[in-house]
């Protein structure tokens, strides 16, 4: 017996007793189908395969005309071809005037459900037909779990895996998949990957769904172990399983991996692909080669939305504000119009060279000509715009007229340009929203702290830290990274731990000392201690970017560019120091912090000192 009920959360559940589930088929004897069943089973199909609903309708009011409805398979048909076309209410009411239903009824109405979001439907339907003692299968089963991942039902899901245990379906390869793909999707990644490790057969979806599962939970070297894992062990690959080790190499900043991928990617055929293709293009591009980037999207035979977005959003991170204001004119002139994406990506663009005319120009356009009602992410670029162009005021008022609650990256944007501007009053109104809406964020406080020191307010600096102090929140501390012959090598500031930190302090002094050959003495301003000069100097000396450039310098061929990753933002000094380092050295030096890339050569910036 099965009993639905809505708990006082509103999720919807059921609890079951095996030994009233009949397995028995609920269909009646059925004559033999006859010659025009035939053709018009047939029309149907084609109408499924078409999405042709027109004629699908057109098609059914034969069928009644003729009283042919009353056969199942004909029923079916009809169901599964409303269900393409994406009328479900259609696809429910042929179902519920059948006489006769079979598992097959029962399973096309609940993917259905499924493909077209609606979750509570699914799960209703699936009670009802075990409530009604109907045949099920584990396509059915699976058709409800997918329903609740897209939902993120953690509680039914949990229940169906029981019922999965209970009805013995829980070893099948798709009622299995769809477990795991659910409990990923509701952050029990440790729940979907002992479910994906008792699978007894797993299939190439199991795999590239179990990868989805550890990238969506940010676990991405899981994900790319689990790839290599796969290979070692003849796991056929799929588009989706590359695509997903492909979204861990960009979030890591793996290039090395990403390229050897991407050689495995064209021998495997896949290079034609456009989903491929985009990840492709995203990787190169978060990992500091934005030519290899564009290499690629040039060389994409069919291009989407999708891969124009990424093109333009790559451009934007490495602050090639022209070419991306290119290619959103040339997207157009190809016939694909842009959406939401898009409009984020060249506001970005804007944003990071200071263009606040052509800011204001895009975002009118897309009310204008394209009929896109901006969202909060389209208000957050602008106040951007606004703020890093010194226009902080008219931020702050963009911010009060929005549609929306700020958000803490809005307020966020607005404190770090009160930084560079140093504007106290507000600043203190957007780290009062901060501190309200994002409390174990120290960064915000450090942030403040930073501003009142910059105006030598040594009183509220002491303030500003002693309530980071009282508070929960935690510090995060700087880091930068940089990967050498298939091995990432991370330092912190005034790092001990290094196996090699001897040889990289000698060089790193080295090195200054023929900067210093050259009038370079540092920029201790960026330093908001209050302490003397020379003690700023040593603090700033020893900062993470500059003992990984220095790293990078002793192991890297000397042509190879030096890519260095940072989690938090660049400070002055050291975007200084790696100008001069360039020059010196004759190295290409990209960094990466946590806002876009800095590409240094031959003593210059690519961002242009506006960052």
């Amino acid at each position: 017996m099965i009993v639905l009920f809505r708990s006082s959360r509103n999720r919807i559940g059921f609890t079951l007793n095996c030994r009233s589930i009949s397995s028995t088929c609920t269909a009646k004897y059925e004559p033999p189908i006859q010659e025009e069943d035939r053709v018009w089973q047939t029309i149907i199909q084609k109408c499924a395969k078409k999405g042709a609903i027109a004629q699908g309708k057109s098609c059914h009011s034969q069928i009644i005309h003729f009283g042919l409805q009353a056969d199942t398979l004909t029923s079916n048909m009809l169901i599964n071809m409303y269900s393409k076309c994406g009328v479900v209410e259609y696809a429910r009411k042929v179902f519920d005037e059948m006489r006769v239903r079979s598992v097959v009824s029962w399973n096309t109405v609940i993917s259905a459900y499924t493909h077209n979001g609606n979750g509570e439907g699914a799960l209703k339907l699936f009670a009802r037909m075990l409530r009604e003692g109907s045949e099920f299968s584990e396509f059915a089963l699976s058709s409800v779990l997918c329903a609740c991942a897209s939902k993120v039902l953690a509680f039914e899901s949990k229940q169906l895996h029981a019922f999965a245990i209970k009805t013995s379906m829980e070893s099948n390869a798709f009622v299995g998949t769809a477990l795991l793909d659910v409990y990923a999707k509701c952050c029990f990644v440790e729940d979907a990957y002992r479910v994906f490790e008792t699978m007894p057969e797993k299939s190439d979806v199991t795999w590239s769904s179990m990868m989805a599962g550890f990238v969506q939970n940010e676990l991405y070297e899981e994900a790319m172990g689990l790839f290599l894992w796969g290979l070692r062990n003849d796991v056929e690959i799929n588009m989706f399983s590359i695509s997903s080790f492909l979204s861990a190499c960009a979030a890591m900043s793996a290039l090395i991996e990403g390229t050897q991928v991407h050689a495995l990617v064209y021998k495997t055929g896949f290079g034609a692909n456009e989903h491929i293709a985009s990840s492709l293009v995203d990787v190169y591009a978060k990992c500091g080669s934005i030519k290899h980037s564009y290499a690629v999207f040039s060389d994409a035979e069919g291009k989407n939305v999708i891969l124009w977005n990424t093109m333009i959003s790559g451009f934007a991170r490495h602050a090639r504000s022209l070419e991306a204001m290119i290619l959103f004119e040339k997207m157009q002139q190809m016939m694909f119009y842009p959406n939401e994406v898009t409009y984020v990506s060249i506001l970005s663009a804007c944003a990071h060279m200071g263009l606040a005319e052509k800011g204001r120009i895009y975002f009118d356009m897309m009310k204008k000509e394209h009929n896109l009602s901006p969202n909060v992410f389209h208000y957050s670029c602008m106040v951007d715009i606004l703020g890093r162009t010194g226009q902080i005021n008219e931020a702050k008022d963009l911010i009060d007229k929005m549609p929306f609650e700020a958000t803490a990256s809005i307020w966020g944007s607005l404190l770090a340009s009160c930084r560079v501007y140093r504007n106290v009053e507000l600043a203190e109104i957007a780290a009062k929203n901060l501190f309200e809406i994002e409390p174990n964020n120290a960064g915000n406080h450090v942030l403040l702290s930073n501003i009142y020191a910059a105006n030598g307010m040594w009183e509220d600096v002491a303030n500003a830290r002693k309530l980071l102090k009282s508070s929960e929140a935690k510090k995060e501390r700087g880091k930068s990274w940089i990967e050498i012959k298939d091995k990432v090598h991370s330092f912190m500031v005034a790092e001990r731990t290094h196996p090699r930190i001897g040889e990289i302090y000698l060089r790193l002094d080295k090195l200054f000392e023929e900067m210093k050959e050259i009038g370079f003495k540092g920029c201790i301003e960026h330093d908001l201690h209050d302490v003397d000069d020379d003690y700023k100097r040593d603090l700033l000396k020893h900062h993470s970017e500059k003992l990984a450039f220095t790293f990078g310098l002793m192991c890297l061929p000397s042509r190879a560019p030096i890519r260095i990753m940072k989690n938090l933002r660049i400070c002055g000094d050291c975007h200084e120091f790696m100008k001069v380092a360039s020059s010196i050295t004759g190295r290409e030096i990209i960094v990466r912090d946590n806002n876009r890339f800095h590409h240094f050569s031959e003593g210059y910036c690519s961002c242009r000192e506006f960052w």
